[in-house]
């Protein structure tokens, strides 16, 4: 583990708020155990380990009922880690994985058998090395059969270039934490105006309402994301997912209490039918539905 590392919260509050039947976790990872599934040696960040036993305990702790567990960069695109935890979980969870364009067609049927429905692109300079765009695409081709989605994470700043490239991959996009917006900014600013944009003229895109604790400016008071997060809850209840992001890899001003993460949900979501969609209805569907 790296020495400014901040591992995970070791005993989180129990929520207030309790989430519905069969709610989903739709966003969380698992890190190693390092002895077992090592760390890539390139990777930009070397975490705790956070094991599938210790997210399938909170997840029981916290109310949820099933998780969608996304390949990290830390182990690149050594997916055993993933999906160990799949085989483990069996129907209780899906998995968004990380591959490059070698992957084969016999891998990508393997993967879809143990329950992986997405990959991941990352576009954040600080924790991955840029990859011609023409690899994206040949990935996109790929999975085109299986009917994966694909999870995009960048930084806000950089989402006016993506636009194009994002269009022209021409299927379902979800896109992490809100595309990072900078809360200083406000609800208003050209930034997340231009997201917000970006989800109304393509209906095939969607997003996760998640990670306060990384955007917020006020931690553990994570009430400055909360207009952001519920506009977009607001304005697209059906293209909306959330998550903790646990183990919250390379946080850096705080450790998140995951249970004070559960109880942002109202305060974006704040009627049952909402809360219905974010948490249910709307990961179901797309992880879930065959």
């Amino acid at each position: 583990m790296d020495k400014d590392y901040l591992p995970f919260h070791p005993n989180p509050s129990k929520p207030k708020f309790k989430a519905p039947a069969g709610a989903v976790d739709a966003h969380c990872h698992v890190f190693g155990p390092a002895d077992k599934f090592p760390y890539h040696p390139k990777r930009k960040y070397t975490p705790c380990d956070a094991s599938k036993e210790q997210l399938f305990a909170l997840r029981d702790y916290l109310g949820f009922s099933r998780n969608v567990i996304v390949q990290a960069s830390c182990h690149s695109t050594d997916n055993a880690a993933l999906l160990d935890a799949l085989g483990t979980a069996g129907d209780l969870a899906r998995g968004v994985a990380f591959v490059d364009d070698s992957i084969t067609e016999a891998e990508l049927k393997e993967m879809h058998a143990a329950g992986v429905r997405g990959v991941r692109f990352n576009f954040v300079k600080r924790l991955v090395d840029s990859t011609p765009k023409e690899v994206f695409f040949s990935i996109a081709e790929k999975i085109r059969p299986f009917g994966w989605h694909i999870v995009v994470y960048f930084e806000a700043s950089d989402l006016e270039e993506l636009i194009p490239f994002l269009k022209e991959l021409n299927t379902t996009i979800v896109v992490d934490h809100m595309g990072t917006p900078s809360v200083a900014n406000g609800v208003d600013h050209p930034d997340f105006k231009r997201f917000v944009d970006f989800m109304a003229d393509n209906d095939n895109v969607w997003c996760k309402v998640s990670c306060p604790e990384r955007l917020t400016l006020q931690a553990p008071d994570y009430s400055d994301v909360v207009p952001f997060a519920k506009t977009l809850v607001e304005a697209f209840p059906n293209r909306v997912l959330w998550g903790t992001d646990w183990p919250h890899p390379n946080m850096k001003t705080h450790v998140p209490d995951d249970g004070h993460l559960v109880d942002v949900i109202p305060m974006i979501a704040p009627t049952e039918a909402l809360q219905k969609a974010l948490l249910i209805d709307n990961p179901m569907a797309l992880y879930w539905g065959e």
